[in-house]
């Protein structure tokens, strides 16, 4: 079957953390716009792979970690060689490498969740503002959490650093306007390898909380992003789209 291109839109996004889940979702919405995409990940193998499912005429990928600032300097870099702009950011390179009460969280691993989930994406937009964006203005997307909206036992580093992208942005909106428009998605548990402890085994259950009683998919958010970085999102700037799937219409009084 012969992959149907899209009219080329003009536009250049850099996506991170995008060889698969959430990131691949949202850099397959805006390949499937007529974007140009640069995705990062840190599985050079993985990242190939991903080039290739969404067009290598499209698509470009570098791979390294994401809190590695010569990393992003790359990424950037090669993006502006290769299609000589970089309209959009989504920041989606992420980690929670530790499950337990804060109280006890090792320090180190407390540093290591910020660099790569606030301080890499801090980076990337450093990046992106001064090869394009601070000039010729885009859009940038971080994607946070509902960890980062409300208590989340056992996950609390991971909540504490997307809690600290939900400020991120508001302070990048604030700083980069009017011309960077910067908002976050903040979404519940999405069916990927990243959340797979969260509902593997037990996918029914898990979702039974949902009013819409089905967990997110990467399409959902990759959905979501697309429309942040887009013109019809012209006059939305420094906020946080709840996408999950009606949790939080339980949070009320009952």
């Amino acid at each position: 079957m012969t992959r149907e291109i899209p009219t080329d839109s003009g536009k250049v996004a850099l996506v991170t953390g995008a060889s698969r889940g959430i990131g691949y979702g949202i850099a397959e919405a805006l390949v499937a716009r007529g974007d140009r995409v640069c995705i990062t990940g840190r599985n050079e193998d993985a990242l190939k792979e991903a080039v290739e499912k969404l067009g290598a005429d499209r698509v470009i990928g570098v791979a390294g970690k994401a809190h590695d600032e010569a990393h992003q300097a790359v990424a950037v870099e090669r993006t502006m060689e290769a299609f000589g702009r970089v309209d959009f950011l989504a920041n989606n390179a992420g980690t929670n490498p530790v499950f337990g009460p804060i109280a006890e969280l090792d320090l180190n691993v407390a540093r290591k969740v910020f660099e790569t989930n606030v301080i890499s994406a801090l980076g990337f937009a450093q990046q992106t503002w001064k090869a394009w964006q601070k000039e010729n203005g885009g859009a940038i997307v971080n994607i946070a959490s509902v960890a980062g909206l409300a208590p989340s036992p056992f996950i609390g580093a991971y909540g504490i650093s997307k809690a600290a992208m939900v400020n991120l942005t508001i302070q990048l909106a604030a700083e980069m306007a009017p011309g960077v428009r910067v908002n976050a998605i903040a979404p519940a548990v999405v069916k990927t390898r990243f959340a797979a402890a969260l509902y593997e085994g037990r996918e029914e259950e898990a979702a039974a909380g949902y009013p819409l009683k089905r967990l997110g998919v990467p399409e959902d958010i990759g959905g979501a992003a697309a429309f942040l970085l887009s013109d019809q999102a012209g006059w939305i700037t420094g906020q946080t789209l709840v996408v999950d799937g009606g949790l939080f219409l339980h949070a009320g009084v009952a």
